[in-house]
């Protein structure tokens, strides 16, 4: 790979961990690095102290203390809005603001190279607020663009508003989520012993970019067929898996600055997991980009693997990948 990528691990991969709370959150995230999986790491700033989003200078400083002892350091923050104050008042742009300000602050002080939120969330008004405080602290907006949202999907104008920005301090975080050339066997494996009809799992694992598939995915909901058991994961089919060819994407490829490497199981057959990496990163080559690539794993949701174990297996896929030149 190119000297200035950096392969990178996601502390969300430990999401079961934090949640079972048998160890403190940040020990779990530290020991990412003291495991010898990852030197750098991203984390969540929801998942770290109960103090979100307004943690205090000495949690932050014990944090990058136990990463400092275990010889890593973080990559970026994944960082978030709450838009209302309450069930119907929306919180004005001085109140996003301030909601948002501790983050990037604590971001800045675990030295941090950016904080991630939702494509389009933080809007025009705040980001233009924001960008002063970002380049005096040095800290990047990455804008993530996942699943479902491509460059002709209803965010066309947000990917629109960063180019027109062209300010090095707001790029876009691609998650390859959405260059998904078929489902996780796993995940088909899961609705069908949730009772999603045997006649939609074949074609979703035959035909999954057809729009007869989607059409056939959008029948269903709306007829209230959907196993209650399963609904909550159906509705990835909706939103977190994305149907894009890396080629898709290369229009956006000077504005990427982050880069997830999503993936749900470890299996690779047809190349379904190690493909789009090897094709998006010949995009990023030809882009000249520099920056983290983070192994994050969204499987947890259906699966009960061990998270160290998957992790450092996704990271030696990923490497392979990405060194494969065409």
């Amino acid at each position: 790979m190119p000297a200035e990528w950096t392969l990178t691990a996601s502390a969300f991969n430990w999401t079961p961990d934090v949640i079972r709370a048998h160890r403190g959150s940040t020990e779990i995230a530290a020991g990412v690095v003291s495991a010898g999986i990852a030197p750098v790491i991203e984390v969540e700033l929801g998942q770290l102290w109960r103090s979100f989003p307004v943690p205090s200078d000495a949690e932050v400083d014990h944090f990058r203390e136990q990463l400092t002892n275990a010889g890593g350091r973080v990559s970026i923050v994944g960082a978030s809005i709450d838009d209302w104050r309450d069930a119907t008042h929306r919180r004005t742009e001085s109140e996003r603001l301030a909601f948002l300000l501790p983050q990037v602050r604590a971001a800045h002080r675990l030295g941090a190279d950016g904080i991630r939120l939702p494509i389009g969330q933080a809007g025009p008004e705040l980001t233009a607020r924001l960008l002063p405080i970002l380049h005096e602290l040095e800290v990047t907006l990455y804008e993530e663009v996942q699943g479902q949202q491509s460059p002709t999907s209803p965010h066309a104008a947000d990917y629109a508003a960063v180019a027109a920005l062209d300010d090095p301090r707001v790029r876009l975080l691609v998650d390859i989520s959405m260059l998904m050339p078929a489902l996780p066997i796993t995940y088909l494996d899961a609705l069908a012993a949730g009772g999603v009809p045997a006649a939609l799992i074949a074609e979703l694992a035959e035909q999954w970019r057809a729009p007869e598939t989607l059409e056939a995915v959008v029948g269903l909901l709306r007829a209230g067929a959907v196993p209650g058991p399963v609904h909550t994961l159906f509705m990835n089919l909706l939103v977190r898996f994305g149907r894009s060819d890396a080629a898709d994407l290369a229009g956006i490829a000077p504005l990427v600055g982050g880069v997830h490497l999503k993936f749900w199981d470890l299996d690779d057959r047809d190349g379904r997991i190690s493909r789009p990496i090897a094709e998006f990163g010949e995009l990023l080559r030809a882009a000249g980009y520099a920056g983290t690539l983070t192994s994050e794993w969204g499987g947890h949701e259906w699966l009960d693997d061990d998270p160290a174990e998957m992790t450092r297996a996704h990271l030696a896929l990923a490497q392979a990948a990405l060194g494969r030149r065409r």
